[in-house]
């Protein structure tokens, strides 16, 4: 992935998704236009703190989690 950019999680914020099968967390981009920005995206599949993502793109950001 040539266009990938790295971004470390910071915290995982909780699950969404229909069922459950996405997590929602922050993470800190590590390079790129966008370095040091703390984005929420969503991810499908295992998690935890201090993992590094490769997302294709830094701009969109995840809607907040609502608390029905």
């Amino acid at each position: 992935m040539a266009d990938a950019t790295p971004a470390e999680v910071l915290e995982v914020i909780g699950s969404t998704g229909m069922h459950g099968e996405a997590m929602q967390v922050k993470c800190r981009i590590l390079e790129g236009n966008n370095k040091g920005r703390i984005i929420t995206r969503n991810t499908v599949g295992p998690i935890r703190e201090g993992d590094v993502l490769m997302l294709i793109e830094t701009e969109r950001e995840a809607k907040k989690l609502s608390r029905r």
